[in-house]
């Protein structure tokens, strides 16, 4: 071999590998993908499919827990309760009459079932149950829901506190409906369907105790 030609071959020997731009082009891909979702996110508007989406409704514009003074509350025995109280707390509230019937106590256990199913955040929840009339409530209710805070409302006031869908007259009978959903700081922040599926209700509540770090 001519001395040239032996400088080419071992110029070629010494050179390093020509890398393939596939790997490349993968780390760039991988890159801009958040950038990408973003984009459609915030753009668009788009969202995977399933993904944000809660089962009761958001209730906007934000309505705040009035004063005690706005709205009057005293438990069974005519003490006077402030729902601002519960600051801090996730709280599950309905409304229904004294007398407490098959749907009203349907709510109830629905309520207390699924604070009992938060597991170790059942702390971080409270039930409430306004009473719209003077009806007496029932020894076996008060048994059976023992740790719901059940206090007499009037039921003007609480119309004007709850939140009801677009159109609906507040009245008492509209009222027994639902059940709502408090934040820790006062807010009224989810509105449950009448006749709720208590899977879904909790899984809406599952999903705010973990992603919240307050209450």
């Amino acid at each position: 071999m001519s001395e040239p030609s032996a400088r080419h071959a071992d110029a070629r020997r010494s050179a390093p590998p020509k890398r393939s731009l596939f790997s490349l082009y993968a780390v760039l891909a991988v890159c801009a993908a958040p950038v990408v979702a973003a984009a459609l996110v915030y753009f668009l508007d788009w969202r995977p499919e399933g993904a944000g989406t809660n089962y009761g409704d958001l209730v906007e514009p934000q309505r705040p827990v009035p004063e005690a003074s706005q709205l009057q509350l005293t438990d069974l025995d005519g003490t006077p309760f402030d729902l601002r109280s519960l600051t801090g707390k996730w709280v599950m509230l309905a409304a229904d009459g004294g007398d407490c019937g098959e749907d009203c106590a349907k709510k109830l256990y629905i309520m207390r079932q699924t604070h009992a199913s938060t597991g170790k955040n059942v702390t971080r929840i409270e039930r409430v149950w306004l009473i719209l009339d003077d009806e007496p409530v029932p020894t076996i209710v008060i048994r059976a829901y023992e740790g719901t805070h059940m206090v007499r409302a009037n039921a003007e006031q609480v119309a004007r506190f709850l939140a009801l869908p677009e159109g609906v007259t507040p009245t008492a009978q509209a009222l027994r409906q639902h059940i709502w959903l408090i934040d820790p700081r006062n807010n009224q922040m989810l509105r449950f369907p009448e006749n709720p599926d208590p899977t879904q209700l909790r899984q809406d509540i599952g999903k705010l105790l973990h992603a919240s770090r307050i209450g």
